[in-house]
């Protein structure tokens, strides 16, 4: 820590000799495809918020997840230190919809509650980070109940003449706590460009506040590979190849051996990998002005390697996703007014599942059943229609969607469907204001986790339910959104009804191995009313203030009690002042007790008895340029506060100095 604090004070010092030009704050309304329609975010009837590479950068978050911590609308929960899993709406999980350059995520045994599959995707390849709160089921289809993440990855530009750049990234953490390394390869021409990079990463034990200290075991290892290629056929079409893969190993879950009694629990490997082909181009016909066809394959890979204490036998659970997508868009121009994207999505997912029983004494296995029915398989078909209008002052939006399932779980074949619609209406105040209402209805799938699983979830044991039915949700919400060379404002008021949810329900007297037995049904229904605001204020040229924060109230009106983890109010404040060839930032992010809990809450081995205490942590970044290298450094969590997200396994993170330098050829 003292060598990285010297780092830190030989960064400060160096710039005022390398400092040169100023640079001058001017906020600029950005574009968002929320509509999968780009549009800038004053004319976009919907809440969302996009992380650029630079807010991205500033920051110096560690995990794609983290990234999102301050983010308007979100909260971050990580039940351990290889995870992280963003709220939306309150709504977390299964329920949120994950993308990647337009492709799900979300497969047939993603997790009700929260998972760490978001922190599958290596941060340093992210170009930018969407989210559209309250909103996504007409657009992008099952699961997008609380809304939609979706994130872009960097991409390789053409030059007009034939060149070779790329960086490199390096990041180091005190206390051990992070190793990164990053290395991007970029080749261009008139008409192709290649990208590659390669991430390596190293993360200890995570040190916590002032009264919890190195909390073992939480630390792991990352690799990622990405490999994006674009060739410009002609003046009208585009092709893109890309293939993505991450690997974590020896990914202890925390929770399990602090609090559970086990030796150990580790994910190891989790692995992910997405391939695709997408070709985009246009033609003269207004009804189909832009075409985009994309064909994915996506595998996922998931080995639970554990053993409780005192159990005379260890086991080994692997769940295999193997997803091929085919998607096709058609944007058309149907009057000077009216547009509209019209199309189809498939998308396959087959489940490989087993287990092992290994008995410590002489290593004899018994195969037995895996967490999910092996070769079960769900397809995901969908037609959908949005349609654009803009009317002077008026701009509207209206979609629909038809999804049908087909999910063979076992000897059932089940096949839920959903039609859902959403309607929107935004009025340009002036040039600079506009307010909206909209109406979204939203759903999920129940999927094969929910359907087939079998075996040890959270601190409970869950037993296969077939006759599941979609979970439904009824979003209105009213914004207003102000944009300006010096203001950035935007608020919005939502009421979300939800219906036919999907709740475990313990079978009475039933218990295995210790815990208590659980089954799914469709037997809730709840509300969530709520409030974000997001303001971004260019004091000077120099000096720029920006404050968030989010409020929701989630009720289970079947029960009579609280929904569960309903994140407390939170939110972030930052004050960034940029100089010649220098950028300081002083970043507040908090939140506050959250003592209204669910039953399911107090049962939860991860929430303090009586409720998680509230918090904030101040956190310094600098950020220079010496002789072409970019230095980043600062100080995370400054008073060492002891604090826990709401719902979380693990404590944050305490007092820690980084320092990160990137080098551009």
């Amino acid at each position: 820590m003292i060598k990285l604090a010297a780092v830190m004070l030989g960064v400060i010092m160096c710039n005022t000799i390398y400092a040169q030009n100023d640079t001058a704050i001017l906020l600029q309304d950005v574009m968002v495809t929320a509509t999968r329609n780009k549009q800038t975010n004053l004319l976009s009837p919907y809440s969302v918020s996009k992380l650029s590479t630079q807010d991205i950068q500033q920051f110096q978050t560690r995990t794609s997840p983290e990234a999102l911590v301050g983010t308007a609308g979100v909260f971050v929960q990580k039940t351990n230190h290889g995870g992280g899993s963003p709220f939306v709406r309150s709504l977390t999980g299964n329920q949120n919809l994950l993308m990647i350059d337009g492709i799900r995520l979300n497969n047939a045994t993603y997790r009700y509650g929260p998972n760490q599959y978001f922190n599958t995707i290596d941060l340093f390849s992210v170009g930018a980070i969407e989210v559209a709160r309250g909103t996504g089921s007409v657009q992008y289809g099952s699961d997008a109940m609380g809304g939609v993440i979706q994130v872009f990855t960097k991409d390789p530009q053409f030059s007009e003449k034939p060149k070779w750049s790329g960086n490199i990234i390096g990041r180091v953490l005190s206390n051990d706590a992070e190793y990164s390394g990053r290395t991007e390869l970029v080749y261009s021409t008139a008409k192709t460009a290649l990208q590659v990079g390669y991430t390596s990463r190293k993360f200890g034990d995570l040190p916590g506040g002032d009264t919890t200290g190195i909390q073992h075991p939480s630390g792991y290892k990352e690799n990622a590979l990405d490999i994006k290629f674009k060739w410009q056929l002609n003046s009208q079409w585009l092709l893109t190849a890309a293939h993505q893969q991450l690997q974590q190993n020896n990914v202890p879950l925390y929770h399990r051996v602090v609090l559970e009694n086990f030796a150990y629990y580790q994910f190891d490997p989790q692995k992910r990998s997405l391939s695709y082909l997408r070709m985009e181009g246009k033609t003269q016909h207004p009804l189909l002005f832009k075409l985009s066809f994309t064909a994915s394959s996506q595998v996922n890979k998931e080995r639970r390697n554990y053993r409780r204490n005192g159990n005379a036998n260890r086991f080994i659970e692997d769940d295999w996703v193997n997803t091929v997508g085919l998607t096709a868009d058609v944007f058309s121009v149907i009057n000077s007014n009216w547009t509209a994207n019209s199309g189809v999505e498939f998308y396959a997912d087959q489940v490989t599942s087993s287990k092992q029983q290994i008995a410590i004494a002489n290593g004899a296995t018994v195969n037995q059943r895996g967490l999910y029915p092996n070769n079960a398989r769900m397809q995901n078909f969908s037609l959908y229609s949005l349609h654009h209008f803009a009317l002077g002052k008026f701009n509207a939006e209206v979609g629909v969607r038809y999804n049908g399932l087909q999910i063979e779980v076992d000897t059932a074949i089940v096949k839920p469907s959903s039609l859902v619609f959403n309607a929107a209406l935004l009025y340009q105040i002036s040039k600079t204001q506009s307010v909206y209402a909209s109406y979204s209805t939203g759903y999920r799938a129940p999927n094969i986790d929910d359907m087939g699983t079998l075996g040890l979830v959270d601190f409970r044991y869950e037993v296969p339910a077939y006759g599941l039915k979609p979970e439904k949700t009824f979003n209105t919400e009213l914004g207003y959104k102000i944009q300006t060379k010096k203001v950035q404002l935007s608020m919005a008021f939502y009421y979300m009804h939800l219906t036919n949810i999907i709740n475990r329900v313990q079978l009475v007297g039933q218990q295995v191995g210790g815990y208590n037995v659980y089954i799914k049904e469709n037997n809730q229904e709840s509300f969530i009313r709520g409030m974000e605001y997001d303001v971004q204020i260019a004091i000077t040229k120099q000096l720029l203030v920006s404050t968030n924060g989010a409020y929701s109230f989630g009720q289970n009106t079947s029960r009579a009690e609280p929904m569960r983890r309903i994140p407390p109010f939170n939110g972030r404040t930052f004050i960034q002042l940029t100089q010649p060839n220098i950028q300081y930032s002083l970043e507040y992010i908090y939140a506050a007790a959250q003592n209204r809990l669910a039953q399911g809450d107090k049962d939860d081995n991860r929430i303090p008895k009586g409720g998680t205490p509230g918090f904030g942590l101040l956190n310094f970044h600098l950020s220079t340029k010496i002789t072409g290298v970019q230095f980043r450094t600062g100080v995370n969590n400054i008073f060492n506060t002891d604090y826990r997200m709401h719902g979380s396994g693990i404590n944050g993170m305490g007092r820690n100095l980084y320092i990160s330098a990137q080098f551009r050829f």
